[in-house]
């Protein structure tokens, strides 16, 4: 099994400046930790340069309008939004980030590699004419789009486990069945965007396609992974996609400053391997990570380290939480099977699995 890293030193200039939660230096970090951990020596690993993204990839997903509006903000050092600043030198960096799903997406059905993880990918919440959320174009599904026209992919299926909901992705596909977009994240009552509720299933011949799974904060990995094998985990085995794409980063961790679910560091680790499993099985093994997310430096690498390994095959790691994780509150997981079961009484009329 050969896993592909796609990365550029690029990556870095999708910076927003001192004192935002989004920093470049996340991907030097992230880098140095895993040659420190002998990641990037392994055999099986190797690294996969991209080129930036064309005008061209980005309309794939995005209006006309809104990349012009976009290049023009950058042009002008203007701000999309509060907590989305534009510049060149952040609008070179996110088309390099575009670049990389493209490159892996041509690397996978190559047969380059295996499996692939995109570092500073999973930038979920920019929709098709709008952005936000520190997102301007979204990866996912550019990637998504790319392997349905030029790789003749037929069903994706995307897991976002971001703490926040994928809104822009879910946007996107909400009325489109080809796609299968389930969101695991933290209650919108509480969290930005606010939205990702289990009644929103998707539109038209969309419906039943668009999976909210929210849980309350403080949820840990146990009930956690009991969730995703509830809902994730028999999914996948109905829709049988052709590839799985997976993103989000280490924003679900228990010491993340803008989430508040309770997951730790070999959480991660599981996660990806159980990701990699369901994708061996159900879908040829063909998967694709996006790792982005994530607001506190001094855990992030780790977290990125525990994804990526568990994607190359690893069977341990040996990296600890910097601190005990926090207790789950004891009427949490109750909570969650409540969350499981109208999820599934909502669905049910969609998928046999869940009935």
């Amino acid at each position: 099994m050969h896993l592909g890293i796609a990365f550029h030193e690029k990556y870095g200039l999708y910076d927003f400046g001192p004192g935002h939660p989004f920093r470049g230096k996340r991907f030097e970090d992230a880098m140095r930790f895993f040659e420190e951990q002998g990641l990037l020596k392994s055999s099986n690993v190797s690294i996969l340069k991209p080129k930036p993204a064309e005008v061209e990839d980005l309309m794939r997903v995005h209006s006309r309008s809104y990349i012009d509006l976009i290049f023009e903000f950058a042009e002008k050092n203007r701000a999309y939004d509060l907590d989305t600043p534009v510049s060149p030198s952040i609008l070179e960096g996110s088309l390099h980030i575009m670049g990389g799903a493209l490159r892996m997406g041509e690397a996978l059905f190559s047969k380059e590699v295996d499996r692939g993880v995109c570092l500073g990918g999973g930038l979920h919440h920019a929709g098709a004419d709008f952005g936000g959320g520190f997102c301007l174009f979204n990866d996912v599904a550019i990637l998504v789009r790319f392997l349905q026209e030029k790789k003749g992919i037929k069903r994706v299926l995307i897991l976002d486990y971001d703490v926040h909901a994928g809104n822009g992705t879910s946007d996107i596909f909400y009325s489109d069945p080809s796609v299968l977009f389930i969101s695991v994240h933290q209650d919108p009552k509480t969290l930005f965007p606010g939205t990702g509720f289990i009644e929103q299933i998707g539109r038209g011949e969309g419906r039943g396609f668009n999976v909210n799974l929210p849980l309350p904060p403080g949820t840990g990995s146990t009930t956690y992974f009991h969730a995703l094998r509830e809902v994730f985990v028999p999914l996948a085995s109905e829709f049988k996609a052709d590839v799985i794409l997976a993103n989000g980063g280490s924003d679900p961790h228990f010491a993340d400053i803008l989430g508040g679910l309770g997951l730790t560091v070999h959480s991660f680790f599981d996660l990806s391997r159980l990701i990699a499993e369901v994708a061996q099985r159900e879908s040829q093994g063909r998967v694709v990570l996006l790792v982005g997310s994530g607001y506190n430096p001094q855990v992030l690498p780790a977290c990125w380290f525990a994804l990526t390994a568990g994607f190359a095959g690893w069977t341990h790691i040996d990296v600890a939480d910097p601190s005990e994780p926090l207790i789950e509150p004891p009427w949490c997981q109750k909570r969650v099977d409540a969350t499981v079961n109208e999820l599934k009484r909502i669905l049910s009329d969609y998928w046999e699995c869940l009935r």
